[in-house]
């Protein structure tokens, strides 16, 4: 249902870039950090991983803070997009156990340092919105927790230019042409 309401929402599809951060300790009504579950981490990433085959969408898992929110995406989506790989292998305890799944479930994962996703899943207050493009739109899904752990969806858009005179609506920009 979270991942429904957000693909309303933002719309994903081939070449777009979808952003999850989670804490597994958080869905099981723990503080974040302190209960690491490699089950509810795998869960997480299983149920991610079929939603992005369906839609198209890349998705990149981001670490927890002892790996500076680094994040785990498939090595296709790091050359492709030209990112930055850091060297590290996240593990419960030091990436934790979102990252270490999907680490461990991409035939070929890499560790990147930044992105700049077009939507994005943060499970437990993670703070994903440093690997959002701007401008980062929150949206409110039909549900508010996984588990015990609050959950916070994004889309993005471009920024508005132009100021009072600008067009941003496609129909008012045709009729002003004089196109059909």
């Amino acid at each position: 249902m979270v991942l429904e309401d957000l693909q309303a929402a933002a719309q994903l599809r081939q070449g777009s870039l979808l952003v999850v951060g989670a804490s597994t300790s958080e869905v099981m009504g723990e503080r974040i950090g302190t209960s690491t579950s490699m089950d509810v981490g795998r869960a997480i990433v299983d149920v991610v991983l079929t939603f992005a085959r369906h839609v198209g969408c890349d998705v990149a898992f981001q670490c927890c803070e002892h790996l500076n929110r680094s994040l785990v995406v498939d090595r296709a989506v790091a050359t492709r997009s030209h990112l930055t790989e850091v060297t590290a292998i996240p593990v419960p305890g030091a990436g934790g156990a979102v990252a270490a799944a999907a680490y461990a479930a991409l035939p070929d994962p890499a560790l990147v340092a930044h992105v700049a996703a077009d939507a994005g899943i943060d499970i437990g207050d993670t703070l994903i919105g440093m690997h959002l493009k701007p401008v980062a739109v929150p949206l409110r899904g039909r549900l508010r927790e996984i588990g015990k752990a609050h959950i916070t969806l994004a889309k993005t858009r471009p920024p508005l230019i132009g100021g009072a005179r600008a067009v941003y609506d496609p129909a008012e920009a045709h009729r002003r042409l004089g196109l059909p």
